[in-house]
């Protein structure tokens, strides 16, 4: 590597006084005399992954030195976070429409996650099938919202194709038998500022939200994920949904989602997860991301993968696409196994399962739901 330069000495080299070959060829933009990586920011940042801690990630090989890996590490993951509250409060829960359809019913709702924090979702129960019902909350990543997963187009009336990206896995998961409550997740959909409604359905206001989130000392993750607490909250004040057999299922920015959540929530039995499964070094460090997926200080304990074994023994699903451009498919394999050698040392491999199929960064669904649905069985 090229030698060090400091603001002083590239004064002096840009001044014509005494300053190395190397110094005078950088400071005149003579780049065959150095060494380009020296310049490029995203090498620097993996070489300092190369030598991260990981203090905490998992080496286990007893289901007792697993389960006490689990408890210290979920502690740390919860501090990352910024901490969560202990209660919400009152959810303040109210229905503002109903909707039938041939196969199931479809309700919107809002209540609060916190005082002062409103969340919108929708309740799609099935009509073929006698409640309790087995339920799946429903996140869905960066688009327009739960909108895009519960099969509303972008005029605000009910749609039948199925855009490719998300797929309408929460009507998906409905005419599996099942209920789904798709969520909106913060800084998405009906949850933005009135400006940034004003550029279109797409733009999110995850910049500045996420942004001042770590600026508090806590993380849009962890935001979303009280917020899938309190939707559980929420399963259990309603008798025709099954507060025993609740899952959890998202889609890029809602796989991180699910995957934290279902970490730290044991109440969830079954996690899906789409898009997000992978490494921190071949993901977020390594593409371009939004802000929201950052958990300051992670890589001082523990990888993408280590999160995500803390759901075992519970019942767990990794789907990604072989062209996802995101979250390179090598990566999604390469963190899978390390997954499955936390169930492994649980003694139950069966329960973590991934599909690899045809196609970019979107929702796929054709095993995961039907894994999701034995799971709650």
């Amino acid at each position: 590597m090229a030698s060090r330069i400091t603001r002083r000495q590239l004064g002096l080299a840009v001044a014509g006084l005494s300053a190395s070959p190397a110094l005078l060829a950088a400071a005149t933009h003579d780049n065959d005399a150095v060494t380009p990586r020296d310049f490029d920011p995203i090498y620097y940042t993996l070489q300092r992954y190369s030598s991260a801690p990981l203090r905490m990630t998992f080496q286990a090989t007893s289901r007792a030195e697993a389960e006490l890996w689990q408890r210290q590490l979920r502690v740390k993951i919860t501090e990352l976070l910024g901490g969560l509250p202990a209660t919400g409060g009152a959810l303040n829960a109210e229905t503002t429409e109903v909707r039938e359809f041939p196969d199931y019913r479809r309700e919107r709702l809002v209540f609060e996650s916190k005082p002062g924090v409103g969340v919108q979702a929708y309740l799609l129960t099935p009509k073929a099938t006698t409640p309790p019902f087995k339920t799946v909350i429903c996140v869905t990543g960066h688009g327009r919202g739960a909108d895009d997963i519960v099969a509303i187009g972008e005029d605000g009336k009910d749609r039948t194709g199925k855009p490719s990206y998300a797929n309408d896995f929460a009507v998906q998961v409905v005419k599996q038998g099942m209920a789904a409550v798709a969520i909106e997740p913060m800084a998405f959909g009906c949850r933005r500022s009135a400006a940034t409604k004003l550029k279109g359905q797409t733009v999110t206001d995850c910049q500045p939200s996420a942004g001042s989130a770590l600026l508090l000392g806590e993380s849009m993750i962890g935001w979303r994920v009280f917020d899938v607490m309190r939707t559980i909250d929420w399963i259990g004040a309603r008798p025709e949904l099954d507060s025993k057999r609740i899952a959890c299922m998202g889609i890029s920015g809602g796989g991180t989602c699910t995957q934290f959540a279902a970490a730290l929530d044991p109440r969830i039995k079954a996690a899906m997860v789409s898009g997000y499964l992978n490494t921190f070094r071949d993901s977020i460090m390594s593409v371009p991301h939004c802000i929201d997926n950052y958990v300051p200080g992670i890589l001082n304990w523990a990888e993408n993968y280590d999160v995500a074994g803390l759901i075992a023994p519970r019942h767990f699903f990794s789907e990604g696409g072989d062209q996802d451009h995101i979250f390179p498919v090598h990566a999604t394999r390469a963190a899978f196994q390390k997954v499955k050698k936390v169930y492994e040392v649980f003694g139950v491999p069966e329960r973590a399962q991934q599909e690899i199929f045809s196609g970019g960064h979107q929702f796929h669904g054709v095993q995961g739901i039907p894994f999701i649905k034995a799971a709650l069985a």
